[in-house]
């Protein structure tokens, strides 16, 4: 790593520490530009430039204007990181041994230097990025395929990033299901077999990585049984293995932050309360009780949605199914940087945008956090 790239970093890192100390103008002002940017850039392929522009600048000036303070300095802070992540993603790329037009039979340079001027693939990292962000900003593309030839990275990734989506999406929702109804109902017997059993389970999904997982369900279930399919992607009975390889260790985790959630509310004085009025055990539990409960669950959205997403590289090849984890292994193979940074940059966006959601929904939950915002 060079002294540009080591410049570029420390500039970077230090322009994201500066955003938890802009005043309240400067925030306004920071996040419309950067909200502004991000719209332009995601509806320029579907609008055009000028609409885009237009329409991205009103939506950014109305949420700098209505949007909360503290929402807004999120907003700053997400956009910067983002491209942080890129670069960092970038120098990793050229960092690891190998390029893209490395092959069995080494090209003469002459010929290496056109194919990288063709595809836009300098040898400095630095340069590198300078020219996927500007390609980005100004063309609206993530860049040609190195790999594939005649194909745009976009064109790739556009038909997966559904199949990802709902592969996650699923296997997020089965995962809170799953971890909130065993962790209340090991919260509220605390001690009990109830709660021993229900804990040495999630202890054993927290134990046991995805793969694994993965692998015992196909045996079991494709192999042995025969009730589904080992791989593919086609219906609801593609889709079971994968999205419960994806669900289990999360739920494992949720259940322990809905147990413990549940303790702390149930000795709570309104719960005392609750139940002195008489009501019903179920309604004091599902009325008073759960909310409070499932205050560390949410929380707790973010981080899991990231690990889903990137866990899913794992389990789609696992279960070879057509969604976006598959082109970056195979970028990482290939040494295809467009699409590695195409897929990276595809998944930082949708987990910022998730954590901001979770942020929402923390705020909806609890009037404290509503509070700040």
């Amino acid at each position: 790593m060079g002294l540009v790239e080591i410049l570029v970093l420390a500039t970077a890192c230090g322009a994201l520490a500066l955003t938890v100390w802009l005043p309240q103008r400067a925030v306004r002002a920071v996040a419309g530009l950067w909200l502004a940017a991000a719209l332009f850039v995601g509806m320029r392929a579907w609008l055009g430039p000028w609409p885009a522009a237009g329409l991205g600048a009103t939506l950014a000036a109305a949420g700098a204007l209505r949007l909360p303070e503290r929402l807004l300095r999120r907003i700053a802070f997400a956009l910067p990181s983002l491209v942080l992540l890129t670069f960092v993603t970038t120098l990793l790329m050229y960092l690891a041994p190998g390029n893209p037009f490395a092959n069995e039979r080494a090209a003469p340079p002459e010929v290496e230097q056109a194919l990288r001027a063709q595809y836009g693939v300098p040898e400095s990292a630095t340069a590198f990025f300078a020219i996927y962000v500007q390609r980005l900003a100004l063309e609206g593309t993530l860049g040609p395929a190195i790999k594939v030839q005649g194909r745009a990275v976009e064109d790739l990734l556009l038909p997966a990033l559904p199949v990802s989506l709902s592969l996650g999406l699923l296997a997020l929702l089965l995962a809170v299901a799953i971890g909130v109804v065993l962790g209340v109902r090991a919260g509220l017997r605390p001690g009990s077999a109830e709660d021993l059993s229900n804990m040495g389970l999630a202890l054993l999904g927290i134990s046991l990585p995805n793969f694994v997982i993965g692998a015992l369900l196909i045996i079991v279930f494709a192999l042995q049984l025969g009730w589904l399919p080992v791989a593919g992607w086609g219906g609801y009975p593609h889709l079971a293995m994968p999205v419960l390889t994806l669900a289990l260790p999360y739920a494992a985790i949720i259940a322990r932050l809905a147990r413990g959630g549940t303790i702390e509310v149930m000795q709570q004085d309104f719960i005392r309360t609750a139940r002195a009025k008489g009501l019903p055990e179920r309604v004091v539990v599902m009325k008073h009780a759960l909310r409070g409960a499932i205050l560390p669950v949410v929380s707790f959205l973010g981080p899991a949605a990231a690990g889903i997403m990137t866990g899913s590289f794992v389990v789609e090849t696992l279960f070879g199914i057509p969604g976006m984890g598959q082109w970056f292994v195979k970028g990482a193979i290939n040494r295809d940087y467009s699409v590695v940074l195409g897929t990276a940059l595809v998944y930082f966006s949708l987990i910022t945008l998730f954590n901001l959601l979770v942020d929402l929904t923390l705020a909806w939950i609890d009037p404290r956090v509503r509070d700040e915002l």
